[in-house]
Order: structure tokens, then sequence, then C-alpha cells
């Protein structure tokens, strides 16, 4: 259930320009908004308190046009769309931006930027450092509840998955980023993630200690431990789900990347290191790299663990 608040051709003036001369002088931007919200509560009501009060999102964008200035409609529509979110329960922002009276020879009437974006994607935008596109490809799989971030390092997915209201329990063997990531957290006023010094490979082989049917979710990106998946098939609650993704040899043989190949997944081996789950999702292939410049051969699993024992489908 939901609706939208339509706001139509607000106009204020502005400071936006690529050139210092354009922005001089304040000139006539435009703004046009549709605001994804829940609408019901407030219909049934009648109270203003329940619903989203545009006179204070129309404010709030004239507030925004009119204080700062920018070189590009982009950078204003981005701060514009941060507020929002920010301020109000809205869902989804469609946004369209623009100058009524463009310095630009045969434009006679308007020229700017129409912007659609949800909750969501605003946070994966604004996420530092991103989370891998494979988590944000399958994110709906995951229930609520507690997740484990295997190897975690200084917490990517820990941040953002906390910052979508998970409960995230994040445990590497480099007490330094963990350090980083709680600190991190404090900074972001994330409460929903725990950190756990903990060493998946000691010598000889251990049981890492990780419980028993204990987490919602399970993530492992680009680490690879083969003994360890046992345990956290364990440590997966009936209905949980197991995401994966990691280097397969062909990035190796490829890129030289990992420099050993052990640290590679065989064609189809990860298949084969989850016996019991039900896949979600399988590839193998070329899939955007951890820093989104480069791609990479990897593959990218999602398992379910079956709510009653039983052969993996």
């Amino acid at each position: 259930m939901g609706g939208q608040i339509v706001i139509e051709q607000l106009e204020f003036r502005g400071r936006c320009g690529v050139t210092p001369e354009e922005r001089a002088r304040p000139q006539p931007l435009a703004v046009d908004l549709e605001l994804d919200c829940r609408l019901e509560t407030a219909g049934l009501s009648d109270d203003l308190v329940r619903t989203i009060d545009y006179a204070k999102v129309t404010q709030r964008v004239v507030d925004i046009g009119t204080v700062r200035e920018s070189q590009l409609l982009e950078t204003l529509g981005e701060r514009l769309l941060a507020a929002l979110f920010d301020e109000f329960p809205i869902n989804r922002i469609k946004l369209w931006l623009r100058k009524l009276h463009p310095p630009i020879a045969f434009v006679t009437r308007s020229v700017g930027i129409c912007i659609e974006r949800t909750r969501l994607a605003q946070q994966v935008v604004h996420a530092d450092p991103p989370p891998a596109q494979f988590l944000i490809q399958q994110l709906h799989r995951l229930p609520k509840g507690k997740v484990l971030d295997v190897a975690s390092g200084s917490g990517r997915h820990a941040l953002f998955l906390a910052s979508l209201g998970y409960q995230v329990e994040a445990v590497d063997r480099d007490e330094l980023a963990l350090t980083q990531l709680s600190a991190v957290a404090r900074t972001r006023q994330l409460s929903g993630i725990s950190s756990r010094v903990l060493d998946l490979e000691q010598s000889p082989p251990q049981e890492p200690k990780l419980g028993h049917e204990t987490y919602e979710a399970i993530l492992i990106f680009f680490y690879l431990n083969r003994p360890l998946l046992p345990y956290l098939i364990d440590a997966l609650k009936p209905g949980g789900v197991l995401l994966c993704e990691t280097f397969t040899v062909e990035n190796h043989v490829r890129r030289r990347h990992p420099k050993r190949q052990e640290f590679c997944l065989a064609p189809c081996e990860l298949l084969s290191l989850v016996p019991g789950l039900r896949i979600l999702h399988y590839d193998e292939g070329l899939h955007e790299g951890t820093s989104g410049l480069e791609c990479v051969y990897t593959a990218q699993l999602a398992a379910q663990k079956p709510l009653v024992p039983g052969p993996s489908i």
C-alpha cells in the first residue's frame, strides 16, 4: 500500500552554473517532485503528522537551493535527494530540476536533469566503500535478522547492511581492520554492528566456534577457506541464506590474481562445497570487481538452508 505526493513547478532563484559569471547572479530554477510514501494512515486519521508535510518539503528544497552555490545541476540534485531521504519517510523520489532561462543560444524554454531513485539505491550510492554488486542484487533474498560477515576486513558489507537495519557480526583476524570498522560504525551511529577477532586459518585447524543455527544470513566475499564451509552451514539457521562470491581459477590464469591458484575455485567447485543447501542462484563468469573499475572472473552463489533436512536441490 502506498501513494505519491506530487509537487509541481516549485520555483526559486539559485546560484548554479559552470562559470563564475553564471553563478554571480541567482537565476530562476524549477523543481518537480514525485514522492512515494504511505498515505492511507493519514487518509483515515486526517492527521498531518501521519503523512509527509509537503510545505516542509518545499521549504527544505528552497533552503538548499538558495543557500549554497553549485556548478552543476547534478550536484544540487544530489543535495536535494540526500536531504529529503534523510529527513522524510520517503520510499522513492523522482526529481526534475531545471534552469528556466539558461544562457544557451537557441534554447527557448529550459534545460535540466531528471533523477529517479529509491531509498535503497540512495544508500548504495552514498555507501563508502560501496558494497559488492552481487550483495545488492541478492539483497531481497536476505532474511531480516543476524548476519555473519566472514573475513569482513574493514567492513564495507557490515556497514551497508547495518544501515538497512540488519544486526551484523563481523569476524576477521585483522584486529586493526575491526577497530577501524567499529570507529566508522560509531561515527555513522550504526548500533547494529559487533565485531570479533577470529583467526579462521589456525594451524592445526580448530573449530571456529560460530555456534549452531545462529545466523539468518552469512556472507563470504573474496575469501576462500574450504574447510570452513561445513561450520558455516551449521551456523546458518533453517531458512537462512548463504551468499558467496570469490575468484575462479580463470581469474588467476587471465589476471594473475590471486597469485596462488589454490585460493581460486575450480569450475563448479563452489556447488560441491555447500551440500544440503538449496541453490537459489549460481553463476560463474566475468563480474564487476571490488573497485567497480575492472571486471573479474568469479563464482557467485546464493543458497538457502532447508527448513527441514533433505537433499540439495
